[in-house]
């Protein structure tokens, strides 16, 4: 596999919450307009409820244990028909993460509390196996798989204020500060009128110590057996660069997932852990919306 591909790998591990150690230092983002807090009209326990709602509903995703995505990457250093991905999740924080680049498999691993990246082996030589940086150890154990830190946000210890209102792309949202359980924190933009989130923003650590801000935005959300899921999710930092996409093409609920997938890679040979029934999202509305 090549360099690019690595990086690519890094970027793209958790599928929209993104490695520090492969984003280049770059100017910080620029942010949203801002409107006067005056024309707040509701409560972040309010926001909170209205999303939990648009994304199908707390006991809906209550009810979610796995999930699997399968999908492409695309970007500057992916270039059409992109590189086939896919990412395996387990609550409350396991991943799987696989990519195939000129038909070499890379993954990244995490069982909970143990990370692992695998690049492909070079000639007659096994495939190599590092395992996660402290910093990548403590990002995996943020993550909060499966719906993110809004959805069960009491539950799983998370902290939400309320902001402000911006305007984001042309459209009212809330901006929501939102502390992990970790003491992690990042901002998340909640549209005002679907109420589905739009942006997340968090600083990360470069290779050489900066501290940068790292967009994720999260586009074309579709009905999958009654959940909202986006199914195009771009990440990039300020300074003109490219933004990278994950495009998800299927997604599985519940699949059978056992210890094995989440186990320290092995081997460069793909596995066929998602030999289940995936559901592809139905085609998207003409605003990008799931079509009615």
């Amino acid at each position: 596999m090549n360099s690019r591909a690595i990086k690519l790998l890094a970027v793209w591990a958790l599928a929209g919450f993104f490695s520090a150690g492969a984003i280049a230092a770059k100017q910080p983002a620029k942010q949203p307009a801002r409107q006067p807090a005056s024309k707040i009209a509701l409560t972040a326990a309010q926001i909170i409820d209205k999303h939990v709602e648009a994304r199908g509903g707390l006991e809906a995703w209550r009810k979610i244990d796995t999930m699997v995505w399968v999908g492409h990457a695309e970007g500057a250093k992916a270039p059409p028909p992109g590189l086939p991905f896919v990412l395996e999740q387990k609550r409350p924080n396991k991943t799987r993460f696989e990519i195939m680049a000129n038909d070499h498999l890379s993954a990244r691993v995490f069982d909970g509390s143990r990370g692992w990246k695998m690049r492909p082996a070079q000639a007659g030589k096994p495939p190599d196996v590092q395992p996660y940086s402290e910093d990548e150890v403590s990002f995996a154990k943020d993550g909060q798989v499966i719906d993110g830190p809004l959805i069960d946000a009491v539950a799983k210890g998370v902290a939400i204020k309320l902001d402000d209102v911006d305007e984001l792309e042309g459209r009212k949202a809330y901006r929501l500060y939102v502390t992990l359980p970790s003491g992690a924190h990042r901002h998340v933009w909640i549209d005002a009128e679907t109420f589905l989130e739009m942006k997340s923003e968090r600083e990360v650590r470069s290779r050489i110590g900066q501290t940068l801000t790292v967009s994720v935005f999260y586009r074309n959300y579709q009905n999958v057996e009654g959940l909202q899921i986006p199914t195009v999710i771009e990440t990039g930092t300020a300074g003109g660069a490219p933004m990278e996409k994950l495009v998800i093409e299927k997604v599985a609920l519940n699949p059978p997932l056992d210890a094995r997938t989440f186990a320290k890679p092995s081997t460069p040979i793909r596995r066929h852990a998602v030999s289940i029934d995936t559901t592809s999202p139905p085609p998207a509305g003409p605003s990008g919306r799931p079509a009615q």
